[in-house]
């Protein structure tokens, strides 16, 4: 019985040397794959770190940004709230002195804005 090229080829694919060949092969590969894996959870925790000090960089820097504003805004509504007690103090003072000067002015003016209500009012 002769052989053919199909059996000489199956007789080397099981030959021991080959075998060993491709189990040394295998081998590398495996290693070659566990030190990737290894290198893309290092650049994926690397890169997690960064984006989490990015992260909190960002919410400090927001949170500056806030409280300098709310500094602001508690700044601008106390002169707010000044400049309205002055100009309350300065109507007060107005008519404080428009009452002692004409006394009788004053009553007929409230009398008149008096009706002028009451007249709207009825309407």
């Amino acid at each position: 019985m002769s052989m053919t090229n199909g059996e000489t080829g199956m007789r080397d694919w099981t030959d021991k040397a080959t075998r060993e060949r491709l189990e040394k092969d295998i081998a590398a590969v495996k290693s070659d794959i566990a030190t990737l894996t290894e290198q893309i959870t290092d650049a994926l925790n690397t890169f997690a770190n960064s984006a989490g000090k990015q992260a909190r960089r960002g919410y400090r820097q927001a949170r500056q940004n806030m409280d300098s504003a709310m500094d602001d805004i508690s700044d601008r509504g106390g002169a707010m709230m000044d400049a309205a007690q002055d100009a309350y103090g300065s109507i007060e003072e107005t008519l404080e002195d428009a009452i002692t000067q004409r006394p009788l002015a004053t009553v007929g003016l409230a009398l008149g804005i008096g009706f002028l209500i009451g007249i709207a009012w009825r309407r």
